[in-house]
């Protein structure tokens, strides 16, 4: 049975590369037609009315990963304040790329009126556009792979999610030194750019060299693992990068155990609470808080716009922040209201 269903995926998923040669392929850092998060409102108008008994489906990697599960809150939150049904499922576990095609195809099939989707590798839900194309429903791809012929991308600009924390190490560490980045899933377009974002500023710089580059699979075990194994290596390493902030608090605990604490920092991607907890306690160095919650809502507001017949630019891009210990406060606590910090920031 499950060689069957193997062999389906894999002639369900040819077809769907085969369809996507017909679109130009999508590469959302760097695609011409998009549009910041913050401009929404002033250049498309504020939301036309919807139709009633509108039906949103939301396809996520996992709901494991607290970043997954906060997506989800911002899909809801925004449908509560609307009127608007959303179901949002995952598949469970972040490797099980048959199960998520599975629940994105039934969302078709179950008559949802729009897709937003959150692929477990840049190829397996491209099946899912043709099929939602054929029944007219209208597909967003909600960070962090990227399905090559999607017509819709809502997501932050993952290259530069590697630049900020490369610029980090530039202007604190003037000495330069050894470095090691401990990446997602290898071959998933979120990991390579923000592996390649790191790599190319930090070395550009000419002070710092990266001794490893080493695939964490967004697990903290195996990130733990790879760290230890890293600075029984390079005991004179000055920092790592990680594509998560799972995996960089698996590594946290590696430089802790080698008694390192007070010589290397360690840095994170996506803003999870447990990484904010981090930060506040002096382990954990920064994150490059992504702000699901908010990404959720934009994607939801996009995913309604596309249904009440806008046309909207092929990527909207979403905020980001470098977190550390001097601005920590200014994005959480009481009374701190994290989307008038960032349109402020952006110049709204």
């Amino acid at each position: 049975m499950k060689r069957f269903f193997a062999v389906a995926f894999a002639a369900t998923l040819c077809a769907g590369i085969a369809t996507a040669q017909e679109l130009k392929p999508l590469n959302s850092d760097s695609e011409p037609d998009r549009m910041d998060w913050s401009a929404l409102e002033a250049k498309l108008g504020v939301l036309p009315k919807l139709p009633d008994g509108l039906k949103v489906g939301g396809v996520s990697k996992t709901l494991t990963n607290e970043y997954w599960r906060s997506l989800g809150q911002g899909y809801q939150k925004l449908a509560d304040k609307l009127g608007v049904t959303v179901a949002y499922q995952a598949a469970q576990s972040e490797g099980d790329q048959l199960g998520q095609l599975t629940i994105a195809e039934g969302m078709v099939t179950q008559g949802y009126n729009v897709l937003l989707v959150s692929p477990q590798t840049d190829a397996n839900l491209q099946p899912v556009i043709e099929q939602a194309k054929a029944a007219n429903v209208p597909v967003v791809n909600v960070n962090d792979a990227v399905i090559p012929q999607a017509e819709h991308y809502v997501g932050n600009v993952q290259r530069d999610n590697g630049v900020r924390v490369a610029k980090w190490f530039i202007d604190n560490r003037a000495n330069g030194g050894k470095v090691a980045i401990i990446e997602g899933q290898a071959g998933v377009y979120a990991a390579v750019q923000r592996t390649d974002g790191f790599k190319s500023t930090i070395e550009d710089g000419g002070k710092f060299t990266v001794v490893a580059s080493v695939p964490g699979n967004w697990d903290r075990q195996m990130s733990y693992d790879a760290a230890t194994n890293i600075l029984q290596q390079h005991p004179d390493l000055v920092g790592f990068y990680c594509n998560n902030d799972g995996m960089a608090l698996g590594v946290v605990e590696a430089v802790k155990a080698a008694s390192l604490q007070d010589k290397v920092v360690v840095f994170g991607t996506d803003g999870i609470s447990d990484a904010y907890k981090s930060i506040a306690a002096g382990e954990l160095t920064g994150t490059v808080d992504s702000f699901p919650v908010l990404t959720g809502e934009v994607a939801m507001e996009v995913a309604l716009r596309l249904v009440a017949g806008q046309k909207l630019p092929r990527v909207v891009a979403t905020p980001q922040a470098l977190i550390t210990k001097d601005n920590i406060n200014d994005f959480q606590g009481e009374g701190v209201d994290v989307r008038s910090v960032l349109m402020k920031a952006a110049g709204n």
